[in-house]
């Protein structure tokens, strides 16, 4: 019963205890942070329920603690606080080792590619709930950051790429016991080990508006040194 509540534990524990290190005093930036999450996490809380609600996914009683808010286990509201904030960690650190955004010049054609793959493979899945809302949401917000030409774009493939390690383990757990059941009527199908395939643009979205997010509560809220 307290195996999700566990993974959101220590996905989180490292990255929580490294913020006070002193040269990336990454606890700095909570008050951008926190905003940031909070608006995310509110967007895919209301995704997660209607998910839920319609068949899409259910939560196993055996891995939860049994406290369910607007339908949602707890643990699933804490996915939502543990799992940006260790990607953020991820994303400023990769920044603070790695001055030259080297993925930069070639994020705008990546993210074109992606919003064509994602348009076409959604518009022909209109039958499968997880496929072409999901698909459909990471590709309008891809279109948002292609027209609005983020600087941060390079930095943030670079942060999601190293990220998919750490979402394969935690989501190869989550679907492997499983503490997640989903309905493959309503996905593609396909799945990396145990993970559907859907799964890596749902973490895309999330990093990407926690991201976007981030920035522009930064610019606003944390002077520049």
């Amino acid at each position: 019963m307290y195996t999700y509540l566990l993974i959101n534990i220590f996905s989180i524990l490292i990255p929580l205890l490294f913020s006070f290190e002193k040269r990336l005093s990454f606890y700095k930036l909570w008050k951008a942070l926190f905003p940031a999450v909070l608006i995310t996490g509110s967007f895919f809380i209301v995704w997660d329920h209607y998910m839920t609600l319609w068949n899409v996914w259910q939560f196993n009683p055996a891995y939860v603690l049994g406290i369910n808010v607007w339908g949602l286990p707890i643990e699933e509201w804490l996915f939502f606080l543990t799992i940006p904030y260790s990607c953020l960690f991820i994303y400023e650190s990769l920044n603070f080792l790695i001055k030259k955004d080297h993925l930069l010049r070639f994020s705008k054609n990546f993210s074109i590619v992606l919003i064509v793959i994602l348009s076409i493979t959604a518009l022909l899945n209109t039958d499968k709930s997880y496929t072409w809302i999901k698909l459909s949401l990471a590709a309008l917000m891809l279109v948002f950051v292609v027209l609005k030409k983020f600087p941060f774009m390079g930095k943030f493939y670079r942060a999601y790429l190293v990220s998919l390690i750490p979402f394969l383990i935690v989501n190869g757990i989550l679907t492997s016991l499983p503490v997640v059941i989903y309905n493959d009527a309503e996905n593609l199908g396909i799945r990396i080990f145990t993970i559907p395939v859907e799964d890596t643009m749902y973490s895309l979205l999330l990093l990407l508006m926690n991201v976007v997010l981030f920035e522009f509560f930064k610019k606003k809220m944390i002077p520049v040194k």
